[in-house]
Formats: structure tokens, C-alpha cells, sequence
């Protein structure tokens, strides 16, 4: 008897640390409507056009009801069992790394912005959920209370996974967190219930990502429609990349959205979270590291170099034809 319970104590052990480690990392960021609405934006010139973005630094250094909402949001998520990464300290990394600071065109160069700070803080933060998080604290009477949209969007392809919005009862004393914490608990359940749900998909279905295959206009061997002969078959460029789609997503999961001979647009591309490298171990997969396996096997079994370009966190495009 003493044996049957210690090896079911050990059983729910196991179970709790792999429930664990399968749920979402977390960063709470306020939202650009709120950034803007309360000034904290930067501006810059585009193509002949003024474009604005959210200035996170500013709304984290000079808003403190930011500050500790954001705390808030954290640890109610936090109590919940989910991971969080922190938005001041990504920031401070973002900093750190000179390619990301230049986030503004030159007004002397004319140079682009490469990437809009939220892709930034998607890439750096390697977070799998972003909660968009906006909120009033207004009046009645004496009594203040606060109203939120909450968003859990899905780092990878700005889909909505989960949604609350409301307002909570008037308070005369209480401090704008937890002005929140009253709002925000009795949604919370039914949040978080939709982010593990999406989270639980995402592993048992594959992460989702698009992926563009196109060819360099100097490759003179020939484009997405040319015959190559691979494992004694030959076949279409284009057809031997769809097959390796097929062997390569999980359960063979992806739409070939448009196809020609110099285009190749592939969504909802299923790629696994976790996979095991030639050493045994195991590794989280992302996209970049996914189209680089389908280069690698371009270039080992049909003789063609190509190059990749991200765009955003959860695309890529391989230029195929040099690298």
C-alpha cells in the first residue's frame, strides 16, 4: 500500500511540473491606444507619410498608475501559475543592443524603421503571449473606478486568443492597482481558460506561422517551376518544397495559399514547439530555425543556395536561388 501511494505522489508530481512547463510565457504591455492617448508616442516620417508609435520607455517611466497596474496584471497572473516576463527589463535589454535602438528613420539619412517597438519586444522577450492591456481610472462623485480592455494576443501572428473587458464599483480610498484587481478577478478565469486552450493547441497542433518561399531575379538555373531529381524523383522545385511541408509540420498542417513559378505562399504553416537535435537534445523550435532546416535540406540534397528574411517574429521568406 505504501508502494502504490508513493508511486502516485510521484505520478502527480510529474503531472504538476509538466502542466508546468507547457503553460504560456507572459508579457504585460500597455496598449497603444493608451500610449497615445496619454502621449507617450514617438513620431516618424515614412514614405511621405507621419506614422506613430508607442514610446513604452516614457509611459514606464513618467506613468506610475501604469507602473503598478502592470505589477498588478503580473501578479494576478502570477497566482495563476503563469510565467511573466517583465516589460521594464526588456526594455532595458532593448537598449543594451545598438540595432534595436535606431528604432526612428533619419531625418538626414532618410534610412526606415525596421521594426515597430512591439515586434521588438516580441523578438527580444520571447514571449508567447502579449497581454494588451488599456485602462481609465475615472470619477463619480468622490468615488473613483476603473474601466480595462485586456487582450491575449499571440506573439507570433497578432491573433486574439483571449478577451476581457469592464469596469469595477466605485471606491473613495482604493489605489489604482487595486482598483484593477477588483475589476479584472472576475473575468479572469474564463482569460485564462482561453489562453491555455490556445496554449494546449499550440502543442498539440503546432505553432502557426507563414512562411514565403520566392526566387532571386539573377538566378539563372531556374525558378519554383524548374524539374530537379531528389530521392529518385523529379519533380517541380515548388512540388519538392511542398513535400517537405508535408514531412516536416505537424500532422502535415499548412495551406499553399498562392504558387507560381517565383512565388510561394504558404500560411498557417503548423511547426512543432519542441523538437530533438542531432546531439539528443531537446530545443524549442521557432520559424526562423524552421525554414532554416528546409534551406539546409535545399541546399544538401538539390544543390540550391537561398537566403532568409524575417519579417516580424512569425514569418519568414526564403530567397531561393543565392544566398
Amino acid at each position: 500500500m505504501k508502494k502504490v501511494f508513493i508511486i502516485l505522489l510521484i505520478s502527480l508530481i510529474c503531472f504538476s511540473v509538466f502542466s508546468q512547463a507547457r503553460r504560456p510565457t507572459i508579457m504585460v504591455v500597455p496598449s497603444d491606444q493608451y500610449c497615445i492617448s496619454n502621449g507617450y508616442s514617438m513620431e516618424f516620417e515614412s514614405m511621405g507619410r507621419t506614422q506613430t508609435l508607442p514610446d513604452y520607455t516614457a509611459a514606464m517611466q513618467n506613468d506610475p498608475d501604469l507602473r503598478m497596474v502592470i505589477t498588478k496584471m503580473g501578479e494576478i497572473m502570477a497566482n495563476r501559475g503563469f510565467p511573466l516576463k517583465d516589460l521594464e527589463m526588456e526594455l532595458r535589454n532593448m537598449q543594451r543592443e545598438a540595432a534595436e535602438i535606431a528604432m526612428l528613420a533619419s531625418s538626414s539619412s532618410g534610412s526606415q524603421v525596421a521594426e515597430t517597438p512591439i515586434d521588438v519586444l516580441k523578438r527580444t522577450a520571447g514571449a508567447d503571449i502579449i497581454l494588451d492591456l488599456s485602462f481609465d481610472i475615472r470619477r463619480q462623485g468622490p468615488h473613483r473606478y476603473i474601466t480595462f480592455n485586456l487582450r491575449g494576443l499571440d506573439a507570433y501572428t497578432s491573433k486574439q486568443v483571449a478577451g476581457a473587458a469592464g469596469s469595477g464599483a466605485p471606491s473613495s480610498s482604493a489605489t489604482p492597482e487595486l482598483l484593477l484587481e477588483e475589476a479584472v478577478l472576475s473575468h479572469m478565469d474564463g482569460f485564462n481558460a482561453g489562453l491555455m486552450r490556445h496554449f494546449e493547441d499550440m502543442f498539440e497542433n503546432g505553432r502557426e506561422v507563414n512562411v514565403m518561399v520566392r526566387v532571386w531575379d539573377n538566378w539563372y538555373d531556374g525558378d519554383l517551376e524548374t524539374y530537379f531529381d531528389f530521392d529518385g524523383e523529379e519533380k517541380e522545385l515548388l512540388e519538392h518544397i511542398e513535400d517537405w511541408f508535408f514531412d516536416n509540420t505537424v500532422q502535415g498542417r499548412f495551406s499553399l495559399a498562392d504558387a507560381s513559378h517565383t512565388l510561394m505562399r504558404l500560411e498557417q504553416v503548423r511547426i512543432p514547439m519542441m523538437r530533438v537535435d542531432n546531439r539528443g537534445r531537446e530545443r524549442a523550435v521557432d520559424t526562423r530555425g524552421f525554414v532554416s532546416d528546409l534551406r539546409r535540406h535545399l541546399r544538401q540534397n538539390l544543390g540550391i543556395d537561398s537566403q532568409i528574411y524575417m519579417r516580424g517574429l512569425g514569418e519568414a521568406w526564403l530567397i531561393v536561388g543565392e544566398r
